[in-house]
């Protein structure tokens, strides 16, 4: 110990430092453990009331919350995501919340922080409150801007005020399905974009789901398909009482109903926001005996974005399914080999499910089929949520749909237990109907036994003298389990990767 001039004992300059230090790394430290828990810095610097109460609300904010979501459910969360109220009470609640951190955090350094420090050394604390600062603003922001996403989506996509020829509104709000044990969604897949006339929906696919199970049916149409009737009690029938007619095949075939329908009834079907879908509903719900409640209609040149969105889709390819081409003009670019669990961005998986050169409408279906398993295996609870900004930037682009926001969250619940189930579908090939002149009465035949397979046949008893029943064929129905159809072939890929790749353009 030194002794100044005046034969007392003190301390000198460097012992000024070195305590000047200690108190700034004591202040730093107990500045940065009030960013964590609130209300500590408060207390270290003797200010006990405050942090008392800084603390207290701190922790019963964390104990509340903490309740609130272990009652909370994945249901609860995507049902969060679809309420434009619910997300408005979110960004208050964040809002509020990082604000307070600001605030308690500025105020813990400026209570801890000594008296009489350098410019330096007080820059130094300050950059430290900037830092927990932004810990809290940065992820703030992130939340903010996907619930900005949402609401637009929301806004975008889906909306009560939307007019329709064809949804009925529910009778009760709360269960819009109520006593409904299925509801049938119209889904198209259109080729609109930049350098075409019109939408033609070259995919037309309707999911069957029971409502209490998920347990769903796809029924899928080919484009090909003509005649297509329309209800008796509907005024498109008066225009076309023997089926659709455009004036001439081509223009008359399933995919051409979109564009071709209203620009030949007009407003026949009264105000609509979307005449080609209604159009759709109606006449594909006649020709398969079944009520279209809704319908989704995907941009398929936006549909690369909504798998990469996802993280891509995982298939199996049986053949080598070809990118891009025109028969009898242009040969393919290139090929997707065949192989098992091929997973493919959205550029591949496109083509994957457009690939035509050389082959029918009816493969094509077949993989489109595919590619919707895929995309429901894809989608599951967790890439939604993680996932959900650029889902809900995605969909607004690509996604039209008569839903109504007031059922949106019913729908959700829906889609989570289709997650669980097998999907089984039915396709109208050939070897089920001709598109050219299809027999809608065998059609919703084939529908209703799809919907609700027929009992086995009762066993036939034994023969006088002990000789064995003869054997009953039971007919199984016409639908198949799309994970079986879609399933790895080894023997077909293997064949196909033995004859090789078909000729692309850049082979010779």
């Amino acid at each position: 110990m030194r002794t100044g001039r005046d034969g007392h004992h003190g301390r000198g300059p460097q012992d000024d430092r070195r305590h000047g230090r200690r108190g700034l790394a004591r202040a730093l430290l107990l500045t940065a453990l009030g960013g964590l828990l609130p209300g500590t810095a408060f207390l270290a610097a003797g200010r006990r009331r405050l942090g008392l109460a800084v603390l207290t609300a701190t922790l019963l904010l964390l104990g509340v919350g903490g309740v609130l979501l272990a009652g909370r459910d994945t249901a609860d969360a995507l049902r969060l995501a679809v309420d434009p109220a619910a997300l408005g009470w979110v960004v208050a609640g964040v809002v509020v919340l990082v604000l307070a951190w600001v605030v308690v955090v500025a105020g813990g350094w400026r209570a801890l922080r000594p008296d009489g420090l350098p410019a330096r050394q007080r820059a130094v604390g300050a950059g430290l409150v900037v830092l927990l600062c932004a810990g809290a603003a940065v992820p703030a922001a992130l939340v903010l801007r996907s619930v900005s996403a949402q609401r637009e989506l929301i806004g975008t996509v889906f909306s009560d005020d939307r007019e329709s020829a064809t949804v009925v509104e529910p009778v009760d709000p709360v269960d819009p399905f109520g006593d409904d044990e299925r509801v049938n969604v119209l889904l198209l897949g259109g080729d609109g974009g930049e350098g075409r006339v019109g939408v033609r929906t070259d995919t037309v696919i309707v999911a069957s789901i029971a409502t209490e199970t998920g347990e769903t049916t796809l029924f899928s149409l080919p484009r090909n398909l003509q005649d297509l009737p329309f209800p008796a009690d509907s005024p498109l029938a008066e225009v076309w009482p023997d089926g659709f007619d455009a004036g001439s095949e081509s223009a008359s075939l399933l995919n051409k109903v979109y564009r071709n329908g209203p620009r030949i009834a007009g407003e026949v079907l009264g105000p609509t926001d979307d005449p080609g879908a209604d159009m759709l509903k109606l006449g594909v719900g006649e020709a398969l005996g079944l009520r279209i409640d809704y319908y989704v209609l995907v941009n398929m040149a936006g549909f690369t974005r909504l798998v990469d969105a996802l993280g891509g889709i995982t298939v199996d390819v049986n053949y080598y399914v070809p990118i891009n081409g025109i028969v009898g003009e242009q040969l393919p670019d290139d090929h997707i080999e065949p192989g098992p669990d091929q997973h493919m961005d959205g550029w591949t998986a496109l083509h994957f499910a457009r690939g035509r050169y050389g082959m029918s409408d009816y493969d094509r279906m077949a993989r489109q089929r595919c590619a919707i398993q895929a995309l429901v295996d894809a989608a599951d609870p967790v890439t939604l949520l993680v996932e959900w900004q650029e889902l809900a930037a995605t969909a607004g682009d690509i996604v039209r749909t008569d839903i109504p926001r007031s059922v949106l969250d019913d729908f959700l619940e829906l889609a989570l237990l289709v997650q669980d189930v097998d999907i089984d579908s039915v396709v109208l090939d050939p070897e089920l109907i001709d598109p050219a002149y299809p027999d809608y009465d065998r059609i919703r035949a084939m529908v209703d036994e799809a919907l609700a397979p027929a009992p086995p046949a009762p066993p036939v008893p034994p023969q006088a003298g002990g000789a064995p029943a003869p054997t009953v064929d039971v007919e199984t129905g016409p639908a198949g389990d799309v994970e079986d159809a879609c399933a790895y072939d080894p023997e077909r890929a293997e064949a196909a990767l033995a004859a090789g790749e078909p000729p692309t353009r850049g082979s010779g």
